[in-house]
């Protein structure tokens, strides 16, 4: 049996863990420069607010005090799904990311009765420690699984823990009563190509031959069939499998045309960059250096450059790296422009522990090599202890244009000292317009 854990509205939870006044009132988290919705509490919700509504629609209602709006705190948020995390891995060695906020739990060896016990006290403990409120869905199959999870959510009665078996009337009933669109994998089109065979809900397509929908449709459809027939056909990817190649990039709050702005941009992306690749234990042999302006300004001159600068040596050390991604940028930047986002690739990663000696190294080179790793593990170390950007190579400069814009931003109460909670009398916390950073 494996269970999914998915935690309820995720990004407000989070904020409410810290923030209690927030319970029970409308809360809409924002993307990136504070441009949409992209969480939303069940109240928010009622009011009729749609995933990816514009913000600026609703600040009228914010400066009323009908609902709260709140700018994306992804540091806090990546933090207490680690924490969640934590919880889980107490009671099983089997524990799988999925998102930020749905991790897979394996249940193998338990009866019926005994999973459902251990599901409920998932259900308790992880609220209990971390504050974040979750649902529980167990099944034989990690499509089962997502149903399960999606009734427990869903269906009053399941008080947010929903186990099912392979057969049985439960089973069935919530089959028939999902449609196929609700269904993991299964998208729109397909939805409308099943339709024509009579297939419209779950319990149809768990019906369906597995051989001649894959003879129809795909592989991938097949294997659907099979997990909802309640056999695992279904693995996900390893989390801690090293990636083959790391990306960070951001829009801008606003468009910039100074080289200075622009380049403070690519040397903060390029040492997180850097940052990654050396905690999944990679080299990297080249470095990917891209800008964009906005294609939707037709009043703006367009030009979207990118460039590959390769590395004299595969390296995991920031500085080789964070000189690159400037050369590279060098090359690309051309005055007049009005850019709006900046990123840098690392490319061609290879497994550090496996790299090839070159013949032409001396004593002296992998002496310097050998305090290179020093260094780049003693900056990770006081950045992982002392909150991310202690320690960097350059300064950002306040205020810059490539700055997200994030004017209602909580504080990041479990990652940095100086904005952690104070509690106890005669403290209490502070207005927006008071925290750390405005």
């Amino acid at each position: 049996m494996i269970g999914l854990v998915d935690c309820n509205n995720f990004y407000v939870s989070c904020e409410r863990v810290f923030q209690p006044r927030l319970e029970g009132v409308p809360v809409g988290v924002m993307s990136n420069n504070d441009g949409c919705v992209i969480a939303r509490s069940n109240e928010l919700k009622a009011l009729g607010v749609e995933m990816g509504a514009p913000a600026f629609e609703l600040q009228q209602w914010a400066r009323q005090g009908r609902i709260h709006l709140l700018s994306s705190n992804y540091e806090l948020y990546g933090d207490m799904s680690a924490r969640v995390r934590e919880v889980l891995e107490e009671f099983s060695a089997g524990v799988e990311p999925y998102s930020i906020d749905e991790m897979f739990v394996r249940f193998d060896g338990f009866d019926h009765p005994t999973t459902l016990a251990l599901s409920r006290t998932l259900h308790h403990k992880v609220r209990q420690f971390t504050g974040i409120p979750v649902c529980v869905g167990v099944a034989p199959t990690r499509t089962l699984a997502k149903l399960a999870n999606r009734a427990a959510k869903k269906l009053p009665g399941y008080h947010g823990v929903c186990v099912l078996t392979p057969e049985g009337n439960e089973t069935r009933g919530l089959l028939e009563r999902t449609a196929l669109g609700d269904v993991w994998g299964v998208g729109r089109r397909l939805v409308e190509r099943l339709a024509i065979q009579g297939i419209e809900s779950a319990w149809d397509l768990r019906q369906a031959d597995p051989k001649a929908i894959r003879r129809r449709y795909s592989v991938t459809l097949e294997r659907t069939v099979r997990e909802l027939q309640g056999t695992p056909c279904i693995e996900l990817n390893d989390a801690d499998r090293p990636r083959d190649r790391i990306m960070t990039s951001r829009s801008f709050g606003r468009l910039t045309s100074e080289l200075g702005e622009v380049q403070a941009a690519i040397r903060q992306h390029a040492q997180r960059s850097a940052e990654k690749l050396r905690a999944q234990d990679s080299y990297a042999r080249a470095v990917y250096v891209f800008l964009k302006t906005n294609r939707h300004r037709a009043d703006l001159a367009q030009y979207s450059p990118s460039v590959v600068v390769e590395l004299p040596e595969p390296t995991d050390d920031s500085r080789p790296i964070l000189a690159a991604a400037q050369q590279g940028l060098e090359a690309i930047y051309r005055r007049g422009y009005r850019f709006m986002k900046a990123g840098v690739m690392l490319l061609d990663l290879v497994d550090a522990n496996r790299q090839q000696l070159s013949l032409l190294d001396t004593p002296e080179r992998q002496a310097e090599h050998d305090k290179g790793r020093q260094l780049m593990a003693a900056l990770d170390e006081l950045n992982q202890k002392m909150g991310r950007g202690t320690v960097t190579l350059g300064r950002p400069t306040a205020g810059a244009a490539w700055h997200l814009r994030c004017a209602h931003r909580t504080p990041r109460f479990t990652t940095r000292w100086g904005e952690v909670l104070q509690v106890g009398e005669g403290h209490k916390l502070k207005r927006p317009d008071q925290w750390p950073g405005r």
